[in-house]
């Protein structure tokens, strides 16, 4: 990392164990709930958390799954565990409240990031609380999320519908679950309820491409050009000068010209 950090392990309310990253330095900085991909709590994701840290935030990682009984078969990518709504956002607001007695956590500036699997979390956490921004790594809306069943009680649209909070969402053109429609559904409906956002596809990206640990699907330049757009997004809407009474839309798409998302394929 290029700015020194520190790390703890943590269990938050409710038995959720988490690492907390936080930057070496006297100061306040804004909170970043960062969630996982399918595999949990793993080195990637801790990864993540450092680097998030690195740049200036105050970082709680939680391992959502902690309560599926195949923690080994998870991280290897041969169990599931399907996290319902109303338990992500408890174990969300559960991150949150860990930080009440934080020196370095600055509570009133806060965003909720969400990779994959859990993309669609922090979109259904801002729909019942109100953090600053949210974060959505090719997640949140794939095919299956539009439809209500016993994890996802709520129609995304009404989700979506209900967020009031900057989004920032990085997708791939590769990508085989998320097909650029449904990022343009979603963006459709942030623009209908006059929702700010920054919302960037990325040429030649597939499913999972900033995960570094697995070389089929990482994509280096990309992951390093969203990174920077992610942080660009953060610096701009946590900042005490931005007025909230200003809406911002922004959609930045580098698409292949004959994108057919038929034959996107899964990578590994």
């Amino acid at each position: 990392m290029s700015k020194e950090i520190l790390t703890s392990r943590i269990v938050c309310a409710g038995g959720m164990p988490a690492i907390v990253a936080k930057p070496d330095k006297p100061g306040r900085f804004p909170v970043i709930v960062l969630m996982h991909e399918r595999y949990g709590l793993v080195e990637h994701t801790e990864h993540l958390a450092q680097r998030c840290a690195s740049d200036g935030f105050v970082v709680v990682a939680g391992n959502f799954f902690f309560e599926h009984p195949d923690q080994e078969g998870l991280a290897k990518g041969t169990a599931r565990c399907d996290l319902s709504d109303p338990d992500a956002v408890r174990f969300i607001k559960s991150a949150f409240d860990a930080m009440g007695d934080e020196p370095a956590a600055d509570l009133s500036r806060t965003a909720v990031a969400g990779y994959c699997q859990t993309g669609r979390h922090p979109l259904v956490y801002a729909s019942e609380f109100s953090p600053t921004a949210v974060v959505v790594w090719y997640g949140g809306a794939g095919r299956k999320e539009w439809d209500v069943s016993e994890i996802h009680p709520r129609p995304l649209e009404d989700v979506v519908a209900k967020v009031s909070c900057p989004v920032f969402g990085a997708y791939g053109d590769m990508d085989h679950i998320i097909s650029i429609d449904n990022v343009r559904r979603l963006r459709g409906i942030l623009e209908e309820k006059h929702t700010s956002y920054d919302i960037n596809i990325y040429r030649g990206a597939p499913h999972g491409w900033l995960n570094s640990t697995m070389p089929g699907r990482y994509r280096k330049a990309q992951a390093e050009a969203a990174w920077a757009d992610q942080q660009r997004f953060l610096t701009r809407v946590l900042s005490p000068e931005r007025d909230p009474n200003v809406v911002t839309w922004n959609f930045n798409a580098s698409v292949a010209a004959d994108y057919d998302f038929t034959k996107n394929k899964r990578l590994e």
